[in-house]
């Protein structure tokens, strides 16, 4: 097999050739190879293999040429020496916390986390004896008085989810790194086209790439990126071991969805703002939240680390839990689902779904009200996102 080798090119051109592996039958599109194992010329080249004295594959568990294409293009878009691909976006947060810990270390991180990456951190870990301090992150003061001597690791999401806060990477990666810690990046609202943690002093880098990377509902999956060096320590022998691998089907999807990113992720982004425009001024509306604006709380960092704003919008309908879910039930076009970055608008209502294993106090402090949705924008055109968001608002 042959490998392409396009690092001079641009990242757009990356999102489409790199990494490509083409067999003897020299496909145009990537192959897909649905194999659990390989067979060996020989019983020496089989202990070659299992020795990584000579390169190829073994096991599909451990790696796999349509997974090892998805890696490879992630890797050379994203900047990062090396990537790992996982079975969903949690296994890839829980990997990159648990391949770095062991019992008596201590890791920091944002009250506002996706639900999941908070119970990983608040609830999981802490059964195997690592302690975790749960801050607002974007107070950077709070960051440094949280590092403890066993502190090994910052992890973070911005922006948030669902509040879409936006943290200060290089400044907090710039803390980590004093205090002898790494910081992991969940990237998956800014998405890669906007935003580049490792550039930023990040050492790890997670998506779920269910979300934009997928881009139509399909697939689970997860990637990990970072250094090869941190990749080989932490995340290579646990993933080979323990086993979240990426089916290679869904890598094959995967990198179909990874040609038309830029594409789907730019005019998803502009419609958000179109739609945030649209109802920044809505008397049904108490709060709009959309890190493009310049009332965006965390505006000035946005503008300094981010290459454009979301594909989400976050409001606060007024009359609580009843109006929103009324709001909701009157959409025609947008669809409820907890699922983000598809080709279709969708909405949650996170104090219910995301978010509900949280007390009302937690939710409170996080601003996750009753009356908050979060609106996933879609590639449908967006006056009919705006007018089906303004004809609910009606029901209200």
């Amino acid at each position: 097999m042959t490998a392409s080798a396009p690092d001079r090119y641009r990242p757009e051109t990356r999102l489409v050739h790199a990494g490509t592996l083409r067999s003897q039958f020299g496909e145009t599109s990537e192959a897909l190879f649905l194999t659990q194992g390989y067979v060996y010329d020989n019983a020496a080249q089989a202990e070659r293999r299992f020795k990584n004295e000579e390169p190829g594959f073994q096991y599909s568990r451990f790696a796999n040429p349509t997974v090892a294409m998805f890696e490879q293009r992630m890797a050379a878009f994203e900047g990062a020496e090396a990537a790992r691909a996982t079975a969903t976006g949690m296994a890839a947060v829980t990997l990159s916390l648990t391949g770095q810990l062991k019992a008596g270390d201590h890791v920091v991180a944002p009250k506002a986390l996706f639900g999941s990456c908070r119970y990983i951190i608040e609830d999981y870990l802490p059964r195997y004896g690592v302690a975790s301090t749960l801050i607002d992150g974007t107070d950077l003061k709070q960051w440094r008085n949280a590092v403890r001597p066993n502190t090994k690791t910052f992890f973070i999401e911005t922006p948030t989810n669902p509040t879409l806060e936006i943290i200060d990477i290089a400044a907090v990666a710039e803390i980590a790194h004093q205090a002898g810690a790494t910081l992991i990046v969940d990237n998956v609202f800014a998405t890669p086209i906007f935003q580049s943690p490792l550039a930023l002093g990040a050492d790890c880098v997670v998506y779920s790439a269910t979300k934009h990377i997928d881009g139509q509902g399909r697939c689970l999956g997860g990637i990990i990126l970072g250094s090869q060096e941190f990749i080989d320590k932490h995340i290579h022998v646990l993933l080979r071991q323990t086993g979240p691998s990426l089916s290679p089907f869904n890598a094959w999807v995967m990198l179909k969805g990874l040609e038309t990113l830029p594409v789907r992720v730019r005019q998803q982004t502009d419609s958000a703002a179109t739609l945030a425009v649209a109802i920044a001024e809505h008397p049904k509306i108490a709060r709009l939240i959309y890190p493009g604006r310049p009332d965006h709380p965390q505006a000035k960092v946005a503008q300094k680390q981010m290459r454009g704003g979301s594909t989400l919008v976050a409001f606060d309908i007024k009359g609580g839990k009843k109006a929103a879910f009324r709001f909701q039930d009157a959409l025609k076009l947008i669809r409820i689902s907890n699922n983000l970055g598809d080709a279709k608008s969708l909405i949650t209502h996170p104090a219910t779904t995301t978010h509900q294993r949280l007390t009302q106090a937690q939710r409170d402090e996080l601003g996750i009200t009753d009356g908050l949705v979060r609106v996933s924008v879609g590639l449908e055109h967006p006056d009919d996102i705006v007018e089906d968001v303004l004809a609910a608002l009606e029901a209200v």
